[in-house]
């Protein structure tokens, strides 16, 4: 049984990075790297929420799988509790953590195993962990399909009977059947109506109230994020940019990208948004980034310093950080 100590962070991730090669001619050389995770770092605590936003292909989905050890890591440190490095662990030694951390996918239909029935898809976790066999398995999957909002009937049917909602309730079951502490949540309910979104965010809210969890809720719905996260990282192509509670990054963003999301989110009375932020140009390719902060060819406020030196992430009170020259020490 891996245990966690009282104090500190549930899950500590330290200068992550993850560069995918990519390879040319005959003999397969790597010429250049895929940067989509650079030097990462943050911190998840006991029962909270951890938002993680930013625009598509900017490393978060990536970032969530090297954390879990889906891809290894090119380099840095995650660490469980008290646990070593993840990162250095091997297969057999990292299989016992992998029961704490578990991982919900974006796409509920591709997920799934279309050739498994319900029960073996939420059962398959207990066998392969050895948690539970026989009667005791299917009374512990039935346990978890009602968990989720699913009757036990529904384990005799295979994933193709069944809409988005309740195919992503499935994996939420089979992710929860380990009795994990910390859920990795990809983009959970981007694919779904937006009539069952409501619905799937009060089940992950109940959930954690009534098992303990801590989540990393990786999401581009700002509105989503604001509700859900008590507190909030920002990323741009690869790396961390701001970091806080939820209320303080809302309410007074610091880096000029966090503005510009912010900025974009729908408002009931246009009015009260404010002078929307344009943000010109494309991202750049993760292939070769800009030098100096990434951010500043989209930039507004950047200045002779930012092409020159990417700034660090900063803490700039108690409970923020910004990677920003704007408010460097």
């Amino acid at each position: 049984m891996v245990e966690v100590a009282s104090n500190g962070p549930l899950l500590e991730v330290r200068r992550l990075r993850k560069f995918f090669p990519i390879k040319k001619g005959l003999f397969s050389r790597t010429v250049n790297h895929v940067r989509a995770v650079d030097e990462v770092s943050l911190d998840l605590l006991a029962h909270e929420t951890l938002g993680l936003v930013g625009e598509s292909g900017c490393g978060k989905t990536t970032l969530g799988r090297t954390i879990i050890q889906l891809i290894r890591p090119t380099s840095g440190e995650v660490y469980y509790g008290d646990s070593p490095n993840l990162a250095t662990l091997s297969n057999r030694r990292l299989f016992p953590y992998r029961r704490r951390i578990q991982m919900i996918f974006q796409d509920p239909y591709s997920s799934l195993n279309p050739r498994m029935t319900v029960g073996s898809i939420v059962g398959e976790p207990l066998a392969i962990h050895r948690l539970a066999k026989g009667e005791a398995r299917q009374r512990r999957v039935f346990e978890l399909l009602e968990a989720v909002g699913l009757e036990p009937a529904h384990a005799k049917r295979f994933p193709h009977e069944f809409s988005g909602g309740q195919r992503q309730r499935i994996g939420i079951a089979r992710a929860l059947a380990v009795d994990p502490k910390v859920v990795i949540a990809d983009e959970p309910i981007s694919a779904l109506d937006v009539s069952i979104q409501a619905q799937i965010i009060n089940l992950l809210q109940d959930l954690q109230k009534r098992l303990g969890l801590s989540y990393l809720f990786i999401a581009h719905d700002l509105s989503v994020v604001g509700h859900i996260s008590r507190r909030v990282a920002v990323m741009y192509l690869g790396r961390i940019v701001e970091l806080g509670p939820t209320q303080e990054i809302f309410g007074e963003p610091l880096h000029p990208y966090t503005q510009a999301l912010l900025r974009a989110i729908p408002r009931p009375v246009p009015q009260k948004r404010g002078k929307r932020i344009v943000l010109e140009g494309d991202v750049p390719s993760p292939i070769d980034p800009p030098s100096g902060c990434y951010f500043h060819p989209r930039c507004a406020e950047c200045f002779e310093h930012c092409p020159r030196e990417y700034a660090p992430l900063t803490q700039v009170s108690d409970t923020r950080w910004v990677a920003c020259w704007l408010h460097a020490k």
